[in-house]
């Protein structure tokens, strides 16, 4: 029976049609999965937490005493029942620095101590004893990129704009009790009055300066996932090869080992078991390129190492599940598992929050947004428990039984069904006999 040639096979509409429909489902399904979750974070933005102190004392004024940060919480509230994108966490100052340095909140607006007395003073007839300036009122809005820069963006914009309402709202006020001391105020005057308070930004949860302003955690996670997938694959291809499933090409030398008959099950097993010396040898090696090499800020390195072998197997024995359970598909499900859905669904760079449903519902169960978490406990939260540590190791635990469960059911099904990769001649159906190495054909 003569060969086909190339230009044969390009002929064959089945070719053209079967790989046609592949790439453009591939293509399609990427591109509303990456670019569908980040499109409009404002507009799917709900419930983003922001923390709100009132540490104010108040003071006394026209015999009686107020308290002004009240009136600006009451203020920010009444203007968020109708705006449910953020969710004003009316904290201490104590909580607020817990919940920022567990990632907990995007950010928070500080009212401090002496609110209340420096924006009365401000409208007091007495002037400021000689040589002493009045204090300005102050309102201190805290940033958290260790939670995300997007999110930490989008809180410290919230926040702003809130006090700057505030001071609006505080101004005239101040400028009604000016006029009712009928003293005429000079304009330089009455425009500081009408704007009174100083609203400035600060870190509220410090990350360091090679901490790719707080996205080294994600990149990091990334990583281990990409490896954990380019490992099974890997592991996959090397494992058919020594079982004589596959051939080994070096440059023209064709190279085939004897075909070992073995069963599903004990193949998935090999590689498996070789996926966890793999992930041993690249979570070590991530972590000597990013931290020996690159200097990227992480501490607990023994924890980082630990943390980064176990995703890499964890990842790569659920490649590997995959891989047996629906062959070469598997590949590309695994790409869409691992990469394809959980990218946009990690909440590294757009937050949770300013995600559409469907994304924050992939969240619940996406590797990468546990994975990510845990490693931001790491890096940026002291290892934290809270902070994330927990949920990414139980959900580390329960995705590698899934993976050990589903994996080897799969197969042992199979085995017992008789579904051999390679039948035998008592089936009928034809044996490939093992290739020797020899110079592949021109």
């Amino acid at each position: 029976m003569p060969q086909p040639t190339p230009p044969s096979v390009l002929r064959r509409p089945r070719l053209w049609i079967g790989t046609g429909l592949i790439a453009a489902v591939v293509s399609m399904l990427f591109a509303l999965l990456y670019v569908g979750g980040n499109v409009n974070p404002k507009g799917n933005l709900r419930d983003l937490p922001v923390a709100l102190v009132n540490a104010d004392s108040g003071a006394d004024a026209g015999g009686r005493h107020v308290n002004l940060g009240d009136q600006v919480v009451a203020g920010i509230q009444k203007a968020a029942e109708g705006d449910k994108s953020f969710d004003w966490q009316v904290v201490s100052r104590e909580e607020a620095d817990k919940r920022l340095g567990r990632g907990k909140v995007f950010g928070a607006l500080v009212i401090p101590k002496d609110f209340s007395a420096t924006v009365t003073a401000l409208a007091s007839p007495q002037p400021a004893p000689q040589g002493k300036a009045a204090t300005p009122p102050t309102l201190t809005v805290l940033t958290n990129q260790s939670a995300g820069s997007i999110g930490s963006s989008m809180s410290s914009q919230a926040a702003q704009k809130a006090a700057h309402a505030a001071s609006a709202r505080i101004g005239q006020e101040l400028l009604k009790q000016a006029a009712a001391q009928k003293a005429p105020l000079p304009t330089a005057a009455q425009l500081k009055l009408a704007d009174p308070v100083t609203v400035t930004v600060a870190d509220g949860h410090p990350v360091g300066s090679r901490s790719a302003m707080g996205l080294s955690a994600f990149y990091y996670a990334l990583v281990l996932v990409v490896c954990g997938m380019l490992g099974a694959n890997l592991v996959n291809s090397q494992v058919d090869t020594a079982l004589g499933y596959l051939h080994t090409d070096y440059g023209p030398v064709r190279k085939r080992e004897p075909v070992q008959h073995t069963s599903r099950v004990r193949t998935l097993a090999v590689g498996m078991a070789l996926m966890l010396g793999m992930a041993l040898v690249m979570g070590t090696l991530v972590e000597v390129a990013t931290v020996g090499i690159l200097d990227m800020d992480a501490s607990h390195l023994g924890l980082l190492w630990l943390y980064s072998v176990a995703t890499i197997a964890v990842v790569g024995i659920g490649s590997l599940a995959l891989f047996a359970a629906f062959g070469t598909p598997g590949m590309l499900l695994a790409t869409i598992v691992f990469v394809a859905m959980a990218v946009p669904s990690s909440g590294a760079t757009v937050p949770l929050q300013a995600l559409p449903g469907f994304f924050r519902t992939l969240s619940e169960f996406e590797p990468l947004r546990q994975i990510t978490e845990g490693m931001r406990a790491i890096l940026y939260y002291g290892a934290q428990a809270d902070a994330g540590l927990t949920r990414a190791w139980a959900s580390m635990g329960i995705a590698l039984a899934a993976a050990l469960v589903f994996g080897f059911a799969v197969t042992r099904l199979y085995d017992r069904k008789g579904l051999h990769r390679i039948p035998s001649p008592a089936d009928g159906s034809e044996t490939a006999a093992p290739e020797a190495a020899a110079p592949a054909a021109g």
